[in-house]
């Protein structure tokens, strides 16, 4: 869950809320939703135990189409979009050091708004980014775990550290907590609200991975949504702290619109020396984000590849180096085309298009909770239908809003998922149809 929201979010936040407390209290709300979710996918996981998540739920509830859909979904905003997100963002904490590397400062820029083409230092950093780890896993998972491990443990060393090292020693002031900024959007704030929370909802992206495993717990009726209730109140917890750490650096006005908002917050706590240290950290936090989506996303495709949802090439795996090479090398291909888009776009089309998947999942437990054998959970069976219907409207709130003031990137989101049910109606499904594995 922890990954490029939270290092390039709330410089967004500052110009579209305005408010220290709507700042800090959207991302409560963001995590109220995400356990909400988490919660509603533990019965999904606990009763299909399969591996696939949405791809399992989907296809039970609606058909193959949309479980087709799902994974569809899972290559371009899943994983290509997050990991060009979070290679953008590296290289605007480099940008501390080499402002060539900024996105604001790309040369070039073809088109305009959401659907812009961007090429300079820093699409040409983040290309490097993900060529590099795209190379590395298509030599064999050890590898890539092993680079992995060491930058996982340090993007969480670095979080802690930084909120415990500028409240002991650096140079913040309290009132920045009551000082507001200059709004950068002329929506009104209820509707703007909604929009934010697409950034939100990318930044705790992840609260559903747990139900993968969900075969291998003992007592996942249990275990489950402990696991899950205690992750997302974890990874609030360093959110909230990593946003009060921003604000007591630097007010709102001064961190509107900044991706790197990080290095902003140290230079003000520690002065540029001192930032350009944590700006180097916060790079490799990033590194640490794109390494596990890189690693993660291609065994998705092959799993439904072999399941015959997905293409076939997906399913094949290098004799030698035993990993689904053409899985990774496509990947790496359509994430480096979406560096080209600009960050705000990318992280609103991450967030519509994904929140469209989870909202038909939890709504799926309207059709699967008629089944006789359908195993309740307590968490979700009290006061039921509370919980998935405040999920799903939520999330229905946030798609109109989104539909309304964001149209371009909603119809982006629209025309992806348009295309997997296509792709999947005129292509998988005659394949299956004449293998017999439909």
């Amino acid at each position: 869950m922890v990954g490029t929201g939270i290092f390039t979010t709330s410089g967004f936040l500052a110009g579209q809320l305005g408010d220290p407390k709507l700042v800090l209290g959207i991302w409560l709300v963001g995590a109220a939703f995400a356990l909400a979710g988490a919660f509603c996918y533990s019965e999904l996981g606990v009763n299909f135990p399969s591996s696939g998540g949405e791809y399992v739920y989907m296809t039970r509830a609606y058909g193959p189409t949309w479980g087709f859909v799902s994974g569809w979904v899972s290559f371009f905003a899943g994983f290509s979009a997050p990991i060009a997100a979070a290679a953008l963002a590296f290289s605007d904490y480099l940008g501390h050091f080499f402002p060539m590397l900024k996105q604001e400062n790309a040369p070039y820029t073809l088109g305009s708004g959401a659907f812009a083409v961007k090429l300079g230092g820093a699409q040409i950093a983040a290309s490097l980014l993900v060529a590099v780890f795209t190379i590395l896993n298509c030599f064999g998972v050890r590898r890539a775990a092993r680079v992995q491990n060491v930058l996982t443990s340090l993007k969480v060393t670095v979080i802690i550290g930084f909120i415990v090292a500028g409240f002991l020693f650096g140079a913040g002031d309290v009132e920045h907590f009551s000082m507001p900024a200059v709004r950068t959007s002329a929506t009104p704030l209820l509707a703007q609200f909604a929009i934010s929370l697409f950034w939100i909802y990318v930044s705790y992206s992840g609260w559903n991975a747990a139900t993968y495993v969900a075969e291998e717990l003992k007592k996942p009726e249990r275990t489950l949504p402990l696991a899950l209730a205690c992750g997302t109140a974890l990874v609030a917890t360093l959110y909230v702290g990593l946003n009060l750490m921003f604000i007591y650096a630097a007010p709102l006005e001064e961190m509107k619109g900044v991706i790197a908002v990080g290095a902003v917050a140290a230079s003000k706590l520690f002065g540029p020396g001192v930032a350009g240290l944590f700006s180097a950290l916060m790079a490799l936090a990033l590194v640490s984000t794109v390494s596990a989506m890189v690693t993660i996303g291609p065994r998705v495709y092959y799993a439904m590849a072999k399941n015959g949802a997905f293409f076939p090439i997906a399913a094949k795996v290098d004799p030698r180096w035993h990993t689904p090479v053409a899985a990774i090398l496509c990947q790496g291909v359509c994430t480096i085309l979406m560096t080209l888009t600009p960050f705000p776009a990318l992280v609103v089309y991450i967030g519509f298009t994904l929140n469209t998947t989870a909202v038909l999942s939890v709504a799926s437990l309207f059709v699967f909770r008629r089944r006789a054998d359908w195993q309740k959970l307590p968490v979700v069976s009290f006061l039921f239908p509370l919980l998935p219907a405040a999920f799903v409207l939520l999330g229905v709130w946030m798609t109109i809003y989104g539909m309304m003031l964001e149209p371009k990137v909603s119809l982006a989101a629209i025309l992806t998922l348009a295309t997997g049910a296509l792709a999947y109606q005129y292509y998988i499904r005659p394949r299956q149809a004449k293998h017999g594995t439909r």
